[in-house]
């Protein structure tokens, strides 16, 4: 997992567990990093689609196969990485997502 999508794990962690009057009161926060997560799920799945396109690519080319065979082993892995790491995030995303709904009924009711 990349630093920047483990860095924004953390906070959605932190925000989804503290006291529901502190997420209330940092609605600014929980929407800034909905819309971060959001942006970093995105990246994950066009970096997973680029990769898989270069898969795509590798696989027709000619040359030497034991090369070809270690970049699409890389590739591979790459691709996994990204989707991992972008259904983890989605799925954390929408805890953060029901957190910042009921933060934003609060203060529409207050």
């Amino acid at each position: 997992m990349s630093d920047e999508t483990s860095i924004l794990l953390e906070e959605i962690e932190a925000l989804t567990s503290a006291p529901k009057a502190a997420a209330e009161s940092d609605l600014p926060r929980l929407e800034r990093t909905l819309t971060d997560g959001y942006a970093r799920a995105l990246s994950l799945e066009a970096e997973r689609l680029r990769v898989e396109r270069r898969i795509g690519e590798l696989a027709g080319e000619e040359g030497d196969a034991a090369a070809k065979s270690a970049e699409l082993a890389s590739l591979a892995k790459r691709a996994a990485a990204a989707e991992s790491d972008r259904v983890h995030l989605r799925g954390a995303l929408a805890l953060l997502r029901v957190r910042t709904d009921a933060a934003r009924a609060a203060g529409a009711a207050a």
